[in-house]
């Protein structure tokens, strides 16, 4: 094994001990833990069988194997970013709906037609 490899093998380790922690604290969302889970796991693999990538390289017909991480996180990120913002739009009119109906609440106890 080389040294970038253990080395790599470790931060896999670190970043998959973290995702954990954040868990178990619950600072981290079941759905996003998912993917988090499986990035690690992808670059667990990586690191233990670094044939892999130069065989997905391949297979893309991608020149420079390394490359094909960075076309994959790329990829995922803006995956990612696409469902954050779907996310931010629901939780957006939620908000909106939401404030509507404390307005009307209010309005409606200021008139003394019912209490809040």
């Amino acid at each position: 094994m080389d040294k970038i490899q253990i080395i790599a093998i470790i931060a896999v380790a670190f970043f998959i001990g973290l995702i954990a922690r954040f868990i178990v604290k619950g600072k981290l969302r079941t759905e996003y833990s998912i993917i988090w889970g499986l990035m690690g796991i992808i670059f667990l693999v990586f690191s233990l069988w670094r044939r892999s990538l130069d065989l997905l390289a391949e297979f893309f017909g991608v020149y420079y194997a390394p490359s094909l991480i960075f076309i994959f996180f790329f990829f995922m990120i803006f995956i990612f970013l696409i469902h954050l913002s779907v996310v931010n739009s629901k939780q957006h009119e939620q908000i909106k709906k939401l404030a509507q109906e404390i307005a009307l609440l209010k309005e409606r106890s200021s008139n003394g037609s019912c209490k809040v």
